[in-house]
């Protein structure tokens, strides 16, 4: 019963000595919840004094070791750097664990986004890569979990944190970032993009196979199952992300693993017409419209608007949604053969008869697939395209064709997602039951 034996430790043997010092700067037990107090300096020069004089008659205390250890622990929380100060001068302990979460000193300043208090322990010897014995969490994951702790998060990545640390279950510190984003009251965006630009790995995976794709996958899932509102909510924070994922080499298009769990490309484009922004962003950075690692034996981009699109028109008698529905599909066409002109088009299209078959939009279906198919081959402008934005990858390709010595419309023509404008409610996820 090490939790009870360490509480009654606290109560009853030490607790008395951290209860004085926290007296002493004005801080006692009850007044935990209450905001840190601003003291002049002559103020603060006067409760070091009276820290230090405490400290000076306990010293020979049998548990003051600990009790300052506890201590350090309450002022890192509160974030009083001065008293942190005095109490490791008098040689508290920087590994002191809090008996009740087993948390350290720097570990509680990360959690209650106290950056100096952060430089403080760090400076003295505590170790940025030091994790609980009971969660596993190192400093940097507890930072990167929570958007307000942004500026812990850069502490200590300055302080030399690794940034690809993994914990024992090879979870590194953006997985932690992702994966305790819910898209509604956490968003940990700013936390995400700057793990990145210091060099997190975007194929990072744990040893169950989770991966920074898998979180946004389980994301979107979560978005087709939500309300009106929490769906385009949870798809603001789903597009953000995988710009920055983008922007850092993931490949979308790549199955979650070798039983061909659904990737982030091929769930988009299963339900379209929901999901459309990240569709679109997917295919505009050049996601591949086949399987990446199994390739179109897996799944087709093609196949899977097809049918997506057969379904959603069964599904609505509405004339004017159902337009919509077909246009967003050309566009989604449109954006693919940007970077892959000639498309491969499956052996085997079940698409409904247009003569004599019960689909009322049987005919529309056919006129697109024929569109698609009367497109090939493509211009040869088209193919130096696709070849230009080859070399220019990964995504977004705006700076670097901006740099090249071309005409301005030469450049226009490159970047055609520069003069995309979706149409009013095409920005935003929606759920399922809206289609229900």
């Amino acid at each position: 019963m090490p939790f009870l034996h360490g509480f009654r430790r606290i109560i009853y043997e030490y607790q008395p000595l951290v209860d004085a010092v926290m007296s002493v700067v004005g801080l006692e037990e009850a007044d935990n919840n209450d905001k840190d107090r601003v003291r002049s300096p002559e103020d603060q020069s006067a409760v070091c004094g009276s820290l230090a004089q405490l400290l000076e008659r306990e010293s020979q205390s049998d548990v003051f070791m600990e009790g300052i250890g506890y201590a350090l622990f309450k002022v890192a929380e509160r974030g009083l750097v001065k008293a942190a100060e005095i109490l490791l001068r008098f040689g508290a302990d920087l590994n002191f664990e809090d008996p009740v979460s087993y948390y350290n000193p720097l570990h509680i300043a990360v959690l209650r986004n106290k950056p100096n208090m952060v430089r403080l322990l760090v400076g003295h010897g505590a170790s940025v890569e030091r994790r609980d014995r009971i969660h596993e969490s190192s400093p940097l994951d507890l930072a990167g979990e929570e958007s307000e702790r942004l500026t812990c998060l850069l502490t200590l990545l300055d302080l030399g944190a690794d940034v690809n640390a993994m914990d024992k279950h090879g979870k590194s510190s953006l997985l932690h970032a992702l994966a305790s984003s819910d898209g509604l009251t956490v968003h940990n965006t700013e936390n995400i993009k700057l793990l990145l630009q210091r060099g997190a790995d975007v194929n990072a995976a744990t040893v169950d196979g989770d991966t920074v794709e898998s979180s946004l996958v389980f994301l979107v899932k979560e978005a087709l199952e939500a309300n009106t509102e929490d769906a385009a909510e949870i798809g603001n924070f789903c597009v953000k992300t995988t710009q920055l994922l983008l922007a850092h080499g993931v490949d979308p298009s790549c199955c979650l693993n070798e039983d061909g769990e659904p990737s982030l490309t091929q769930t988009s484009l299963e339900h379209f017409d929901l999901l459309f922004p990240l569709a679109v962003l997917l295919i505009q950075s050049g996601a591949s419209f086949v399987c990446s690692y199994h390739g179109e034996s897996c799944w087709s981009g093609y196949s899977l608007l097809f049918q997506r699109l057969q379904t959603a028109l069964q599904q609505s008698s509405d004339r004017r949604h159902n337009s919509e529905l077909l246009e967003q599909a050309e566009v989604l066409l449109d954006f693919a053969r940007v970077d892959v002109p000639l498309l491969h088009l499956p052996l085997r299209l079940e698409l409904p008869a247009a003569a004599g078959d019960p689909h009322p939009y049987a005919q529309a279906l056919a006129d697109l697939h024929d569109r698609v198919v009367q497109a090939s081959p493509p211009a040869l402008r088209c193919l130096c395209r696709a070849f230009i934005r080859s070399h220019l990858q990964p995504w977004p390709l705006a700076d670097r064709v901006n740099a090249l010595p071309l005409p301005d419309r030469l450049k226009d023509f490159i970047l055609p997602e520069h003069t995309y404008t979706p149409k009013p409610g095409w920005d935003r996820f929606k759920p399922q039951l809206s289609q229900r």
